[in-house]
């Protein structure tokens, strides 16, 4: 394809005009989530969900990635993002956008309040309160709080109390009734206590732990007139970098663990009223430096308003979703192995049960013709039926490996707590690379049968985690393909014994080969361009990052090959752009259920869909981390019936949704809603009508294809 002669060519545009930054990216995809908030057809607590997931979002983006660069601006780090910015830059640019989500949190929080007081939910700062509820509070506050926090004074005399990472206190500034003199006292709220205590009644009245606390100060302090007081809550640097050095991994992390809570402070909120002799306090006490200071005019800690969500009201909660167990696996009486057998398969998660992959480990566990089970864990979740399998597997005699995940962030110390359970059983507990994380989601299990041993594999796009398995949408592949099963014990020796295989038959494993494998099959979708024949690309990812992937991206729109991204966060490729990527369409969807799941299809010189697209399903992103810093795999979907069905059913699905879908702008980097015409598609309520993939595809095809290649409306 050429280059209109007033276009420039991509190796005259700056790298600002080639990729959206990665930071400012994600908190645009926050900024999604926060817009449902604002649905007016979701309802309510389901709105009020939305706004305190942004909020965690926004907390987790502040205590790593912003955090990562304060400590680059610290170190005098100038290296550039992948659109040119210094780190400095990153974070200037940072801020202003985030000033304006936070601000955007608040009004809608503003907004929310009035709308679920009608329905009899209070969510209540200073505000008066009926004489019955005052009575209550004050009674609960003197037996329940009282006993727990611990006033200190803030003198020389008493050393500054050591605040932890998501700490909430209080400053209050006294003067004592009998002389006058001035005390400024810190009240910390303990990790312990509910962030929000609910009055007893059909009235659900909620007030915030850290405005009870202001609301009683009198009763703390006796003898003194309370003359000013603020609520403030800290956020710290909460990344856990691996020296290299580090010789027994268990031991550094219990005590990375620790110093984590000890991170340097990376934001400061305090109320808009805040004293502001107290506020410079803060800043010194704190030794505040790179550090974000936010004033609120409502609201600290938007994350937990999810405790308010919790509350028993059906009727303002999405209706109950229960899914469906596979019919499959069903018509062989519930034994999975003879599903698997039979024919591969593929389990659509949350819309089928996650408890086929629990099942699929249990009967391993009992089958006295199982020899062997290996199995990945990244994240496992608190209670975890997956842990009890392995466990039972062991005690039975079973041989039991379990690769335990212990940088999966935020999931370390139950990662810790699993790996020591599964080793007093007797289960084989590897920790993997130091310098890698094994992020691929595998399980393998040898079955003696008639004719010798036989492997049964899981190959997942999500994490054996029973809970995020109701609200993700992932994808479950089991097959005993012999080569599959082959590539996958390969896999297991690369993790536990740094084995690097020759040779592989099906899977493409990062960081050895998964990259290249991507890049060969755009390549060929590039040739096929070129000879004029069709060529297409539908990717469905969670983020798209890595230089080198979204350069051959390009080089494929030059070529005229039409690429589609369902990607739901961070996207550093513009789209669109003439001369540059004018055959791409990025989209992201945002919905009742998380989008996870990762599939690459690509068309192989027909129109898409086809029998002949090569589809793959993995657990990588496009992402440096992913490609460079992970162990992943990519599992190409070669049985024709589960290709045909996450081809032509799951991710045409996506593709075709209008509903719950966003298009990037890739002059701006703004998303836009797509506006449905009244007959517009919901992947994730056709999914829930239609929650089995077996012959449940044909309703998706019709002739609705070709408008997947416009730039503007539905996609």
């Amino acid at each position: 394809m050429s280059t209109a002669p007033d276009t420039p060519a991509p190796e005259q545009l700056s790298p600002d005009e080639l990729y959206f930054n990665r930071e400012l990216s994600w908190l645009a995809f926050n900024e999604r989530v926060l817009a449902e908030a604002n649905r007016e057809s979701y309802p309510l607590l389901e709105r009020l969900r939305f706004l305190s997931i942004s909020g965690s979002n926004l907390d987790e983006f502040m205590m790593i990635r912003v955090a990562g660069l304060a400590g680059q601006v610290r170190s005098g780090v100038t290296e550039m993002s992948l659109d040119g910015r210094t780190p400095s830059q990153q974070l200037a640019a940072i801020t202003a956008k985030f000033r304006e989500l936070e601000e955007e949190q608040q009004r809608t929080l503003r907004e929310l309040r009035p709308l679920l007081e009608e329905q009899g939910i209070h969510i209540k700062g200073g505000e008066r309160i009926d004489e019955e509820a005052e009575a209550w509070l004050r009674e609960y506050f003197l037996d329940h709080i009282m006993p727990v926090i611990t006033p200190q004074a803030i003198d020389p005399a008493h050393p500054f109390p050591f605040v932890a990472n998501l700490g909430i206190g209080a400053l209050f500034n006294l003067t004592r009734k009998s002389d006058g003199s001035q005390l400024v006292e810190m009240v910390l709220i303990p990790h312990g206590l509910p962030r929000f205590i609910r009055i007893p009644g059909e009235k659900a009245i909620f007030v915030a732990i850290e405005r009870l606390v202001v609301r009683y100060a009198e009763l703390l302090f006796p003898g003194f007139e309370v003359t000013g007081d603020g609520v403030f809550r800290i956020l710290r640097d909460s990344d856990i970098e691996i020296e290299e050095e580090a010789e027994d991994l268990v031991r550094y992390f219990r005590s990375a663990i620790q110093r984590r809570r000890r991170g340097q402070v990376i934001m400061l909120e305090i109320d808009e009223s805040f004293d502001p002799e107290a506020e410079e306090l803060l800043r010194d006490k704190l030794e505040l430096e790179q550090t974000f200071i936010t004033k609120t005019l409502g609201m600290l800690g938007i994350a937990g308003l999810s405790e308010v969500v919790k509350e028993d009201r059906p009727d303002l909660k999405f209706t109950p979703y229960s899914p469906r167990y596979p019919e499959r696996v069903m018509e062989h009486d519930g034994d999975v192995f003879s599903a698997i057998h039979e024919k591969d398969m593929v389990i659509h998660h949350p819309y089928e049960s996650f408890e086929v992959v629990v099942d699929f480990l249990r009967q391993a566990a009992n089958d006295p013709q199982v020899v062997s089970i290996k199995q990945s864990l990244y994240r496992a979740g608190q209670q975890s039926p997956v842990i009890n399998a392995l466990t039972q597997a062991a005690e039975n005699g079973k041989s039991v490996t379990a690769v335990v995940e212990l940088k999966a962030r935020f999931d370390e110390e139950q990662n810790l707590k699993w790996a020591g359970e599964l080793e007093r059983a007797g289960v084989q507990v590897i920790y993997g690379f130091v310098d890698w994380k094994t992020h691929a989601k595998v399980s393998m299990v040898v079955r003696q049968e008639e004719g010798g041993y036989r492997t049964y594999c899981h190959f997942g796009t999500g994490n054996y985690h029973p809970q995020t398995t109701k609200i993700y949408t992932d994808l479950s592949y089991f097959t005993a393909d012999p080569a599959l099963g082959r590539d996958a014990g390969k896999l297991f020796n690369f993790i536990t014994g740094y084995v690097e295989p020759d040779s592989l038959e099906q899977l493409a494993i990062s960081p050895l080969n998964l990259r290249d494998q991507l890049l060969e099959n755009i390549d060929a979708e590039i040739a096929f361009a070129r000879a004029g024949k069709p060529a297409t690309i539908w990717w469905k990812v969670n983020q798209v990052t890595e230089k080198t992937v979204i350069d051959k991206l390009y080089e494929a729109s030059e070529a005229g090959v039409q690429v589609v991204i369902v990607c739901r966060g961070i996207c550093c490729l513009r789209p669109g752009l003439p001369g540059l990527s004018e055959n791409i369409t990025v989209k992201s969807i945002i919905g009742r259920f998380l989008e996870h799941g990762r599939i690459y299809a690509f068309g192989n010189g027909e129109v898409l869909p086809s029998d002949k697209a090569k589809v793959y399903i993995s657990s990588a992103d496009v992402m440096d981390r992913n490609l460079y810093r992970r162990v992943e795999v990519l599992v190409p979907i070669t049985n024709d019936t589960v290709h045909d069905q996450v081809l032509e059913q799951v991710l045409l699905a996506n593709l075709l949704d209008t509903e719950q879908s966003w298009l990037l702008d890739g002059e701006t980097g703004d998303y836009e809603r797509v506006e449905s015409d009244g007959d517009g598609f919901n992947c994730h309520q056709y999914f829930m009508t239609n929650p089995s993939l077996s012959g449940r595809g044909e309703a998706l095809k019709e002739d609705r294809v070709p408008t997947l290649t416009l730039r503007k409306g539905a996609v």
